[in-house]
């Protein structure tokens, strides 16, 4: 690389520059960050509020910076000189002790204040009006890291939908990031959410920032809304990758109080099948639809006898009824996998 710091080439000896779609506020950003702290406190001092809000704004999303971004600045802006590869990383702290060099701390605490409201909002809010084929076009050369962040914090039936058309190695790979997913920054999903809105402007038509998902939860939303072959496949691969991790997400799919949604015949199936005490166990704190639905499906004495085991059991720990409960979901688990059962899924009803 030639060290411009002895000389500025002519322009036409220059080497080509990737060209840059940034704005002027991402340039300005760029160009004090690399100035260091000091220097750009006396040009903030110089600019409007309502420059140094969108500037630090840009501020606040450079977790990172592309070496070609950061020469594409500098050589346009003609003042600085191109140091290295790597730049300060940006974040609220460090556009905080920025703006308090050049604006004072009282002054900059309100411009972060305001810029930490205006950024909490919905994540990836502008692919809510987004067709689900779109979506999955424009997904599916992604990360699958990038892709299970966004699914989880879409709505479920899109989510069931891209997910659907994924090819299945690619399906089940998402679907295991998604459900081991931790709380992500705020920052990096909006830098991650503002580089994919660029990208899909011609799509739709919308913008906004951060949320914390539960992976296993988010998941089984996708699942509850997906067809059967969709639904095996990522079994299969959760299965090979964390079998406990398969078994909870199994667990949790169909919820003990679900059984409110089963018609009559299949609850008298299960019931066949569940010993009195762990029904009665099961059916400890639930509302009181859930017991009437079993009840209504037991014979007088059966439910009588019933309503007395509940009574005699007393106080019992939550994790021995959820316990009974999860036994029980198995049941109706066992009877859906042999076709015996109908389980309402999203919208459509079929039998496994």
């Amino acid at each position: 690389m030639t060290d411009m710091s002895t000389a500025v080439p002519a322009k036409s000896a220059a080497p080509a520059i990737p060209q840059s779609n940034l704005s002027g506020a991402q340039k300005a950003a760029i160009l004090l960050l690399k100035l260091g702290q000091a220097h750009s406190a006396k040009v903030l001092k110089l600019l409007g509020d309502q420059e140094v809000t969108q500037i630090t704004a840009e501020i606040v999303k450079s977790q990172t910076i592309k070496k070609e971004d950061s020469d594409v600045t500098l050589t346009e802006f003609a003042t600085l000189v191109v140091a290295g590869d790597h730049m300060q990383a940006g974040g609220f702290a460090t556009a905080q002790q920025l703006l308090e060099a050049s604006l004072g701390p009282q002054r900059a605490l309100e411009i972060i204040e305001n810029l930490k409201e205006t950024m909490a909002k919905a994540p990836f809010e502008f692919l809510k009006n987004a067709d689900p084929r779109q979506i999955l076009n424009f997904l599916s050369s992604e990360h699958p890291q990038t892709i299970a962040l966004v699914l989880a914090h879409v709505n479920p039936d899109i989510a069931s939908m891209v997910v659907g058309g994924l090819p299945e190695e690619l399906q089940r790979e998402v679907s295991i990031r998604i459900a081991t997913l931790d709380q992500t920054s705020p920052e990096v999903i909006t830098l991650l959410e503002g580089q994919l809105e660029k990208r899909m402007s011609s799509v739709v038509k919308s913008q906004t920032n951060q949320a914390a998902a539960d992976g296993v939860q988010t998941l089984i939303a996708i699942l509850n809304r997906s067809d059967r072959a969709t639904e095996r496949s990522i079994f299969e691969g959760l299965e090979h990758h964390n079998e406990e991790l398969a078994d909870e997400v199994r667990s949790r799919m169909f919820v003990f109080e679900d059984i409110v949604t089963l018609d009559d015949r299949a609850v008298q199936l299960v019931l066949r099948q569940v010993d009195a005490k762990e029904l009665a166990t099961a059916l400890k704190g639930v509302r009181a639809e859930v017991r009437e639905k079993i009840m209504r499906n037991m014979s007088e004495r059966a439910a009588q006898n019933l309503a007395e085991e509940i009574t005699l059991l007393g106080a019992v720990k939550m994790k021995t009824v959820e316990e009974a409960q999860g036994a029980i979901v198995r049941v109706i688990r066992a009877l859906e996998e042999s076709g015996q059962v109908v389980v309402t899924r999203g919208t459509d009803e079929y039998v496994s």
